[in-house]
């Protein structure tokens, strides 16, 4: 990738029930001609829809510093998302607050960041890459309890795509 490339960064997380088995994923794209240079899923075990989505832009923030990107474009179809991040909302869930100051440290690193609510439609790779991610991992290792809690992000099943 070039040097001081801008990149869009779709994300979505998702989860089959709500909590339920979960999964997120990030498309990463260059923001001049919209080239897919990396996408990613990644199962994250039960949690909740907004829990997901959260993991979600986390993991696009890690595949943009891995690829040294300085300017960056957050596109999500999570208001909630979007407008906890801009300061729209206030984070009153105990269990999104940690995972909001975890992505505000995410983003100090970067030169620029613009975050931009977009519809579901814009946002279709990602929203895939999620079932898809969620698909597999139920049909190798089925169902997971009830009550299972959802393991660090990075692990649980992790596939990448350039």
């Amino acid at each position: 990738m070039p040097e001081k490339t801008k990149l869009l960064i779709f994300v979505d997380g998702g989860s089959r029930g709500n909590p339920g088995p979960a999964a997120c994923a990030a498309v990463l794209k260059t923001a001049d001609d919209g080239q897919t240079v990396l996408e990613e899923g990644e199962f994250i075990g039960r949690a909740t829809n907004n829990v997901a989505e959260y993991h979600g832009l986390l993991l696009g923030l890690r595949l943009a510093k891995e690829l040294k990107a300085d300017d960056i474009e957050i596109c999500s179809d999570s208001e909630l998302l979007v407008f906890q991040l801009t300061g729209q909302y206030r984070v009153k869930n105990a269990k999104l607050k940690p995972l909001h100051e975890m992505a505000q440290d995410a983003l100090a690193p970067f030169r620029s960041v613009q975050i931009r609510h977009v519809p579901r439609e814009m946002n279709l790779e990602a929203d895939r890459l999620v079932h898809e991610t969620v698909r597999k991992h139920l049909k190798t290792h089925g169902q997971p309890f009830a009550h299972s809690p959802a393991p660090p992000s990075g692990h649980g099943g992790t596939f990448r795509l350039k």
